[in-house]
Parts: C-alpha cells; structure tokens; sequence
C-alpha cells in the first residue's frame, strides 16, 4: 500500500472505537497477510480436549501471565499455555499480533490480526484467557521503567541492523521504541491490576519480550524467561534474568566440585564431534560448519601459515544478541576489534587467523570483516580472514591454534577443551570459571597477550585447569538446557512428534516434569538435577 493509505489505516485502528467497527463490519478477513497460524488451527481444538481432561485431575496451581508476540510465537504460546493449564495452572495468554519485528505496521491491519487470533482462541478462552494487549489500558510509563524500556528498544535496533552504535533519531529506533513503550505500558495497567504469581516470557532482553520483563520486574512480579539453543529437545530458563545472558553462577557452584563419570565425559566428547561436522542430527536444532573437516594440514597449507605461532580469533555476528549488552574492556565489541587489529599489525612475529562467524551467512547486515578492513585497509601478509562462506571448516583451525581470542563465542570454551590459552574480551558465561585469561581493561588485557605471545607453550592449560574447562563444558551443554519436547526452530515437526497428550502424559511427566515446574517458577535446584 501507498504512504496515505497506510496512513489512513493507521489513524482509523488507533482509534479504537472506529478501529473495532471496521473489523465488524470487514471481520478478519485482512487479505495478504504474513499473520498466519496453521499449526494453531490444525492443533488446538484436540488439544484442547487434552488439556480439560488433564486439568480435571490436576492440583490447583498458579495465576501465570504468558506473553507472545509475532504469530509464530502465539501459536507456540498457545500450545504452551495449554500444557500449563492441563497441570492445573490459570493461564492468561497476552498476544500482541505483529508481523514483522521491524517493518511498520498500520493498526487497522493489528486490529485484523488481533480479531483473527482471538477467533482461533475462542475454543481455548476457558483455558488460556487470551487478551489481545492492544485493547489493554496505556498507563504513562514512570522513569525508571521507561529507561529500561528505551534500552531495550536499542538492543532491538543493534539487533535488528547488526550495528553497536545506534543513533536514537533512526526510524528503526523510533519504531520499536513506539512498540516496546506499548508492550510495557498495556503490561503495566494489566500486571499491576491482577498481580499474576508469575510472568513467562521468551527470550527477555530484546524486542517486546524485553519490555515486559522489564515492566514485570519493576512491579516485583517473578518471571520466568526461557529460550532455544543448537540442542533439539532442550530448552534454556531463567528466573528473574533475561535467559539469553546465560548467567550460569549458581549452577557452576552446585556442580563444580563434581568430577565427570567416564559416561558424562564419553558424552561430551560425542556431543562435541557432533558440533564439528556438517551434518545436522536428531541432537541439533542447527549447525554452523560450512565445510566438514580435513585436517590441520590441509587448512594450514590453504592459508600458507608457516612456523610462527598460531593465534586464533573466532567472532561473534555483530548485533547478536549473545554479545548485546556483554561490553567489558571498552563501548563496543567493534571498538575491541579495531584496537586488536592495530595491535597485530604491528606484530608480525605472529601470525593472526581471523575465523568470520559462519552464522553471518544467514544475516543481512554489515560484517566483522567490515570493522577489520575499515581498520586495515590492506592486510599485512602474517593476517588472514577467513569468511564466512570460505569452505575451512574452524575446528581444523583448532587443531594447529597456539593462542585463541573470544568475545563471547562458545569457541572459546571448546579451545579451551584442547589446553589453548584463551583470552576473553567480553562478558561470557564461561568467563572466570578458572580456565580462561580473564582481564578488566585494555591495559590490562594488551600486556597479558603480550605476556602469552612471548611463550604460547608455557600458558596451555595445566591438568587441573583442563579438568576445570571440560566439567564446566558439561554442566554447559548437558545440564544448563532442560529437557523439553517442543523447539522454536520446528515447533511444528515437534508438536506432532509430542503431541500434548504425550507431554500431559505419562511419558511427559517422567520426561519433563522438572522443567514444566522450573518453568513457572519453582527454584532451579541445581544440586539435585534429575
């Protein structure tokens, strides 16, 4: 549609009483849409079914606020949220129905979007409680709250263009400060109004998940944060703290003083062998290896790396959300990089290899090679970048690195599992964990890579650091993500495979139970994992 149409529709849906009589009058019917939710109309009315019965024998449980934002998120939300009310939990489904995280939309399309989705919920609505929240109050935000809500808005637009440094007059920004200031004040009139025990909402740092945790937080409401990794079957939560930070404290100091049983670490090997090929399993949600491996050698001799030592740095995608907010040594990752540059330019006694994160192939936005040829426009020859797309496959880079240097990419605790001395820029969950070489500042991280420069050997992990980095690896890729039968990336192959009459189940509770319970709030028990 043109500027002044969308206009017009946008001014008519603000306007709610004209906004509602359009839809009676149109209904859903909201013509090409990118709102659609098969697998909620395929699915629910068996398993709502399910959930009645299943909650006829269930103990009373708890007042849960569920929130959801983008269809394929309410349709996962959705089917959630029956499972919780099968256990016995009263359930309101918040939804807001956009279509696009960054694409403007006008509010009559929203209204469309919101009457289609209530449709399809009508047969749940004892169940779920489904509220639309753009026909929630829009209480003023308070400062404190508007403060987070704003940098929550910028983590979308760094997230969003793949940039660190975001000017707050870019429309981008305009826009989803507009949506995340909504998202928070309608959850602030509903949350302050019904006081839910507890608030479930993905992800929690960014877009309007972000803003309502925040609002929930500020009202002293519990919530529960949860998100999908590479692992099929394996979700990851958080209680009181966006999942996505990966803040593992509490279960390194239950577990760390455990040794790994020769089962454990036969898993982790295998799980480990698994991360290094190309070919996806029934294990992974996704893989990031362009090209399978073949050998040190052969990378060694495509590079023409000679006898100098190695050092290997393996990057984050700019904008990730695994590096938003994880600043430690200076502003930005961009700003590290740049100095890091500089800083091998005029070492030519080494020789730096630059592994370009694979997942920058799925991304549109700028890449770290960007920042490092705008640094160094002409490469000296001991520097080699490696893109994304370049068929090297980075565990063959491993096998020959005498140095490795992170932001916060898992790669740097899989170096680490071969004794390479890794130094740590940026605030990662494995940071301080007793095996990587962990400063505060420039000055400080500059002299300590000068100091393993000068002899890679002598810093390789001793016995006891080694055993300190594989237990931790376990407790991070086995333990940290809790079974779970439904992932984001295939919910649909997934709710057919476990269907909510398996989850409500026998076998769902023998498989999941401790999940459903640390998922609405009970403390994760970290010492008594089943």
């Amino acid at each position: 549609m043109n500027r002044a149409e969308f206009l017009l529709r946008d001014w008519v849906g603000y306007i709610r009483p004209l906004g509602e009589q359009y839809v009676r009058w149109r209904g859903s019917r909201r013509g090409r849409t990118l709102y659609r939710c098969p697998l909620l109309e395929e699915l629910l009315p068996e398993s709502v079914a399910v959930a009645e019965q299943a909650a006829r024998r269930a103990p009373t449980g708890k007042d849960i606020f569920l929130f959801s934002v983008w269809h394929h998120w309410v349709e996962y939300s959705a089917l959630l949220g029956l499972a919780l009310a099968g256990q016995g939990h009263r359930v309101t489904l918040a939804f807001l129905p956009y279509e696009k995280w960054g694409r403007p939309l006008d509010w009559l399309t929203l209204r469309q979007n919101a009457a289609y989705t209530r449709r399809l919920l009508t047969p749940a609505a004892h169940l779920l409680n489904p509220v639309s929240v753009i026909d929630l109050d829009r209480p003023p935000l308070p400062e404190k709250l508007e403060r987070a809500v704003a940098q929550v808005a910028l983590y979308d637009t760094q997230y969003l263009l793949q940039i660190e440094e975001v000017d707050r007059r870019h429309p981008l920004y305009q826009m989803r400060y507009q949506r995340d200031c909504l998202a928070a004040r309608t959850a602030l009139a509903w949350l302050e109004q019904h006081r839910p025990q507890i608030v479930i909402v993905p992800n929690g740092l960014i877009f309007e998940f972000g803003a309502v945790y925040e609002t929930a937080r500020y009202l002293d409401i519990p919530v529960v944060t949860y998100e999908f990794g590479e692992q099929n079957e394996r979700i990851w939560l958080a209680q009181n703290e966006p999942i996505i930070q990966h803040k593992t404290d509490a279960l390194w100091q239950a577990r760390r003083h455990i040794p790994l049983t020769a089962e454990q670490r036969a898993w982790l090997e295998g799980f480990l062998r698994s991360r290094q090929t190309t070919q996806r399993s029934d294990s992974f949600a996704r893989l990031w290896q362009e090209a399978e491996r073949q050998g040190s050698q052969q990378a060694r001799a495509a590079l023409g790396l000679d006898r100098r030592p190695v050092v290997l740095y393996t990057t984050n995608v700019l904008g990730d959300s695994l590096t938003l907010g994880r600043q430690l040594l200076g502003p930005t990752m961009s700003d590290w990089i740049r100095r890091l540059m500089r800083y091998f330019a005029a070492r030519p006694d080494v020789q730096l290899v630059v592994r370009i994160h694979p997942g920058e192939n799925l991304t549109d936005g700028p890449s770290v090679a960007n920042v490092i040829y705008q640094t160094l426009p002409t490469l000296p020859s001991h520097i080699h970048v490696i893109g994304p797309k370049e068929k090297i496959n980075t565990y063959d880079l491993m096998d020959f690195a005498d140095v490795g240097l992170v932001y916060t990419t898992t790669s740097g605790l899989e170096m680490a599992l071969r004794g390479i001395p890794v130094l740590v820029a940026g605030k990662t969950h494995y940071r301080g964990r007793g095996f990587t070489l962990d400063t505060d500042t420039y000055e400080e991280y500059f002299a300590r890579l000068d100091e393993v420069l000068a002899n890679p050997a002598a810093h390789r992990l001793n016995e006891e650091r080694l055993e300190l980095a594989w237990n931790y690896a376990y407790r991070f890729f086995a333990e940290f993500p809790r079974p779970f039968p439904w992932h984001i990336l295939h919910k649909d192959e997934d709710m057919h495979r476990h269907p909510l009459q398996e989850v409500l189940g026998e076998a769902g509770r023998i498989n999941y139970a401790s999940t459903f319970r640390y998922l609405t709030g009970e403390p994760l028990d970290w010492e008594h994992l089943d």
